[in-house]
């Protein structure tokens, strides 16, 4: 996966998003939306103890204590604050955060998320996963299409252990928007030029098209 494929996602994750927004940023590639938000009013929340995240810093201006919840440097926009950990996960918990964006490890065809363990691997421990999947009012999974062994990650039935009773609503890779619901996935976007038979091909689940392919 290129850095070029991770921004694409991120980009057009950011496009989800509303001014007003809640939204916290999970691991991996949702790190990098908070640089391609644009002109939006986004409150970014980390789970560390931060609500009010801005741009990524300039190398001169890197604070190794002004951290995001990823371990990676931030800023602070202003009118920003932090506060405890147990503050923040009162936030999740309570329903105040009204997009996750997170990675995965999986997906299945109804949005059930795997993102915090591979089976026979050492395993660091769920985090705040669980919490956001069963808080959020809204999740958005941004992910690469495969694995790094090849394997989809969009799988009819999850073999990893699942991060919550909560559903996905929405799947953006370097391929593909997808969305979820309880009839099953349907691909809504098309991000790259691999014609709907190539898609299904490296998708471990069928999926429905709203759109006619050209």
């Amino acid at each position: 996966m290129t850095q070029g494929s991770r921004i694409k996602i991120a980009k057009r994750v950011a496009q989800e998003l509303s001014d007003g927004d809640t939204v916290n940023l999970g691991v991996g590639i949702p790190t990098l939306i908070p640089d391609y938000l644009g002109d939006k009013k986004v409150d970014l929340q980390s789970e560390n103890g931060l609500l009010g995240m801005g741009p990524t810093p300039d190398d001169e201006n890197i604070n190794m204590d002004l951290i995001s919840a990823s371990k990676h440097p931030i800023t602070m926009e202003i009118g920003a604050s932090i506060f405890d950990s147990s503050d923040s996960f009162v936030m999740i918990r309570g329903g105040h955060i009204d997009v996750a964006v997170l990675g995965a490890l999986q997906v299945d065809q109804f949005g059930e998320i795997a993102n915090w363990a591979i089976p026979g691997k050492d395993i660091l421990g769920v985090g705040g996963a669980m919490d956001l999947v069963a808080g959020a009012r809204r999740i958005i999974i941004a992910s690469t299409h495969q694995a790094k062994d090849g394997k989809p990650k969009l799988v009819e039935k999850l073999t990893f252990p699942t991060s919550g009773n909560g559903r996905a609503d929405m799947l953006v890779t370097e391929h593909a928007v997808f969305q979820f619901s309880a009839k099953g996935t349907e691909l809504i976007e098309k991000l790259s030029d691999l014609s709907l038979e190539e898609l299904q091909k490296i998708t471990g689940a069928t999926f429905t098209c709203r759109f006619i392919d050209k």
